[in-house]
């Protein structure tokens, strides 16, 4: 699988914080001027290195400065690695107390100021969003049954959290938002539907594979 790609905003700040961690004190329209944007630009980025756990001093006019403990490299992560980390953090924000989860969610908030635009939603965070830890676990135990089965073709029995099952034809596992989800073909409904993995309470192989109808395929489902 590829990896995740960043953005410019991404690049961007992980460069501020670079120019900042030198404990000098840096102005705005320097700053600007280096990067090819505007100074308002610039005191949003800082706002959002703030919010984000990044002890940056200073204020607008004046100028900033920014002393971290440690700072990491720019890293590509792939969507499954960045699933291992939510989780990661989901672990310890929902089972520890005080300082450990005081970090878990300071390094969460990191890093969602630095996932490219196009893959961040306002107003989610990044390990304790959507859904927490107890869903998250109750999900990611079903993967790799589900991607054998849409490799495959096999048909499957789900029973869902909510008591229902359905029978489907697997489709395509997809990850957005923090959730992983799988379109599927339901037999039942005779339609498309998507259904979110961590709602999946037991998955059951059904006898025989299925062959591509028309109607009933991927390339069916990404025409409507």
């Amino acid at each position: 699988m590829p990896a995740a790609p960043v953005s410019k905003r991404s690049s961007r700040l992980y460069s501020l914080v670079g120019t900042l961690r030198d404990g000098h004190l840096h102005r705005a329209e320097d700053m600007a001027r280096d990067q090819g944007v505007s100074v308002r630009t610039i005191y949003r980025d800082m706002d959002t290195l703030a919010a984000s756990g990044v002890p940056i001093e200073g204020e607008r006019g004046v100028g900033y400065r920014a002393q971290a403990d440690i700072s990491l490299p720019p890293l590509n992560l792939t969507k499954v690695e960045l699933e291992a980390l939510h989780i990661g953090l989901a672990v310890v924000g929902n089972g520890m107390e005080g300082d450990l989860r005081e970090a878990a969610e300071s390094l969460s908030a990191k890093i969602d100021a630095v996932l490219p635009e196009e893959a961040s939603t306002a107003g989610y965070g990044f390990g304790f969003a959507v859904y927490p830890f107890a869903d998250a676990a109750q999900g990611l135990r079903h993967l790799d049954p589900l991607r054998a089965a849409v490799r495959s073709r096999q048909k499957l029995a789900l029973r869902l959290n909510n008591g229902n099952s359905v029978d489907v034809r697997p489709l395509k596992l997809d990850y957005w938002g923090r959730v992983w989800s799988l379109l599927v073909w339901d037999e039942t409904t005779a339609d498309f539907t998507q259904i979110r993995v961590d709602r999946i309470a037991e998955v059951s192989l059904l006898p025989g594979l299925f062959v591509e109808e028309p109607g009933k395929r991927l390339e069916d489902y990404e025409r409507r």
